[in-house]
């Protein structure tokens, strides 16, 4: 997965690269991304004149919404919720990271062809090494079965955590990403059973408040965590977090998703203009420091 890590090998000039729009995909909730003012920001302070808005798209428009990348000469687009599977078949070319992972985040078009990575996986990486939490010889659990979990539990078995579990409503999609990914699936009902025995537990879904869901809510709040060090919900923005909540009872160290946002944002950032930013610019567009 060399390509979603690196840069293109010929960065771009800074002239190629002014006054080019950038977006985010993604349904109604796109409009609680920060990605908007995070890259505006980043762009500014590197000098690029560029723009970055959010489109919200529902899942039966995705082919219509990549086409619109060519038609109107959109030089880079983030993908996100529902749409980081279902746009795959719409795109030209995927990187090694997106074809095993299954799941999109960032397409760049050079006016020629689309192409497909996925930053969420080596931003996640690149979170983790930040903080200095190991990742060998760990064992992991992983709600959700979307393209970030995906991207999720594919880093976690390539940094050769000792065992990754997957708990998600749709079990056969659970069943299917171990079989794909590595890992075992286990039921929701096991895991609020008895004590969850595991080093680190990400929430890979997009539920993080009591509102979102009542019964989701309720399952966090009854879970018995064990030896548990980390607890990283990939969600962010809410006032009262559930997850946040859980880890603050058990006395385990929590962290929100806008920090893994801003690693992989630095990724993308980076395939699309050429031009390596450090971490603790995007960090800083986040306001949360470095």
């Amino acid at each position: 997965m060399a390509d979603d890590a690196q840069n293109f090998q010929n960065p771009k000039s800074a002239f190629e690269i002014q006054r080019k729009v950038y977006c985010i995909f993604g349904d109604e909730r796109v409009f609680n991304s920060k990605s908007p003012e995070m890259f505006s920001a980043v762009f500014k302070q590197v000098g690029l004149r560029c723009v970055y808005v959010p489109f919200m798209s529902r899942p039966e428009q995705i082919a219509d919404a990549v086409a619109s990348i060519r038609a109107l000469n959109i030089a880079g687009v983030n993908v996100t919720v529902p749409h980081k599977e279902s746009v795959i078949p719409h795109i030209d070319i995927l990187s090694e990271g997106a074809k095993i992972i299954g799941a999109v985040n960032t397409i760049a078009w050079d006016g020629e062809a689309l192409k497909g990575y996925n930053t969420n996986a080596i931003g996640f990486m690149d979170t983790l090494e930040e903080i200095g939490w190991e990742v060998p010889g760990k064992r992991a659990l992983v709600f959700g079965s979307g393209g970030a979990a995906r991207a999720v539990v594919f880093i976690l078995n390539w940094l050769r955590a000792e065992a990754v579990y997957i708990a998600a409503r749709n079990e056969v999609r659970a069943m299917d990403m171990a079989d794909r990914l590595g890992g075992e699936a286990v039921a929701l009902e096991d895991v609020s059973a008895g004590p969850v025995d595991v080093d680190l537990i990400i929430n890979a879904t997009s539920i993080s408040a009591e509102d979102e869901s009542s019964e989701f809510a309720a399952l966090v709040a009854d879970l018995k965590l064990e030896g548990c060090s980390l607890l990283l919900d990939l969600n962010y923005g809410r006032d009262i977090n559930i997850w946040e909540e859980k880890a603050a009872a058990s006395g385990v160290r929590f962290m929100d998703g806008l920090r893994p946002l801003a690693y992989q944002a630095r990724r993308t950032f980076a395939l699309w203009t050429g031009v390596q930013v450090e971490p603790n610019e995007f960090l800083n567009a986040l306001e949360i420091g470095g």
